[in-house]
């Protein structure tokens, strides 16, 4: 099994909207970007939701089945670890390991000294094509690339092999996640990454880095965008350097996690794919939830009303929504509106103040974070808010699909 040049991984929170991303999807293919879906849901979400994983792969199947739709697809186990994946291995073949707990944990003195000795042929100055300066790797710098990351490496190879033991070995797809930490990985780091992740024998077919910026939920980009598109360029030269190098599957391609909505560096991702003929993995979770309540507001009635009770409960437990999300997120709470001034919004105010389209001056970041990681009321609201999502579903449909294609799927995919 192997994932498709370019993916999009897709949030559906309440598993509601499947149809509707598809739709995107198709619509994308007839305009000649051709990408495979993930749908993808985190154990956390699960379990503050209510659904089960196979409800995730019941719903991709019945979207996909329904559509004629034949081209790859995926159901993608978010962030799993060895504690919660068996939930995960029958329904799910991506699976994103999250070994964030392991970076910047001290290794075993013997594997590190391996692992120091099997990098040692690049110490020096080492030329990577695509990447204008040549590296300089000292062994200081691979120590402390190994210190840093040897041990999540060796965890992610655990939790890959556990996955492996249970499922085919060509019947999944790996992602190996690293971008949880808190300085960007340099190229040399991504390098001596890889490097460990050959070593630990994983077939992996994404890594998600960490960028510089900030990639918070929801929102625009935080950060300079020249530098950011230097260390992606950077980056795809390192990917492919390794592959030829270390064996690593020819697939393997970058992955932005939390990339909804990033949509300064959307331009810059297109021509550094285009300049190095690479793919990408963007993860868009979260984004759906919020065109759900877009769309529950301009339908008026009482799913505008519906909308305004969310928010009121999730400005009221405000700490309580955010605590789990606090590195990615920056709300001003002096800057959110109080419960009493949405609940005079009309719906198309309220739609406004939450659509993230910077050039309407009633749209507000601060807003918009707070609902994103405020899905937890709407999920405690259980049938109400599922009965609303339906009886409004051509309005909320629009949205969702809207939102995938104009503002995710064309400025990354169809632009020139």
């Amino acid at each position: 099994m192997r994932l498709p040049k370019n993916s999009l991984g897709m949030g559906d929170r309440f598993g509601c909207e499947g149809a509707f991303q598809l739709e995107a999807i198709l619509k994308a293919a007839q305009a000649g970007a051709s990408i495979a879906p993930v749908w993808n849901k985190s154990y956390r979400e699960h379990a503050i939701i209510g659904t089960r994983p196979a409800d995730v792969r019941q719903e991709a199947d019945a979207v996909t089945r329904a559509c004629g739709f034949k081209e790859p697809y995926f159901v993608d186990a978010d962030h799993i670890r060895l504690d919660t994946v068996d939930g995960f291995l029958d329904s799910s073949d991506f699976f994103t390991l999250d070994v964030a707990d392991f970076i910047g944990v001290d290794p075993p003195a013997q594997p590190c000294r391996e692992f120091v000795q099997h990098c040692e042929r690049f110490v020096g100055t080492l030329t990577i094509p695509g990447i204008e300066e040549p590296l300089q790797i000292t062994q200081e710098t691979i120590e402390n690339a190994a210190a840093k990351y040897l041990l999540a490496v060796q965890e992610a190879g655990r939790l890959y092999r556990y996955i492996r033991d249970h499922k085919p070995e060509d019947g999944f797809i790996t992602e190996v996640s690293c971008d949880e930490t808190d300085s960007p990985q340099s190229p040399t780091e991504l390098l001596l990454i890889l490097a460990a992740i050959a070593q630990e024998g994983i077939p992996a077919d994404t890594i998600a880095p960490r960028f510089s910026g900030r990639f918070n939920k929801g929102v625009d980009y935080v950060g300079d965008t020249a530098c950011f598109a230097r260390e992606f360029e950077q980056d795809l030269a390192v990917i492919a350097f390794a592959v030829a190098e270390f064996g690593l599957p020819e697939g393997l391609k970058l992955s932005v996690h939390s990339g909804s909505d990033k949509f300064s560096i959307y331009g810059p991702i297109r021509q550094a794919l285009r300049k190095f003929d690479a793919g990408v993995h963007l993860k868009t979770a979260g984004t759906t939830w919020l065109e759900e309540l877009i769309g529950l507001a301009e339908a008026g009635g009482s799913g505008l009303a519906l909308a305004k009770e969310i928010y009121r409960e999730a400005r009221g437990r405000f700490s309580e929504m955010c605590a789990p999300y606090a590195s990615v997120v920056d709300i001003d709470a002096n800057l959110l509106p109080s419960a009493e001034r949405v609940d005079c919004m009309s719906g198309g105010e309220y739609a406004a103040t939450l659509r993230h389209d910077k050039t309407n001056p009633a749209y507000n970041p601060h807003f918009r974070q707070l609902l994103h990681v405020g899905f937890k009321v709407a999920a405690e609201m259980g049938d109400r808010f599922l009965d609303a999502l339906n009886s409004h579903k051509d309005v909320v449909g629009r949205d969702v699909t809207e939102n995938l294609l104009e503002r995710h799927i064309r400025p990354l995919f169809l632009e020139e």
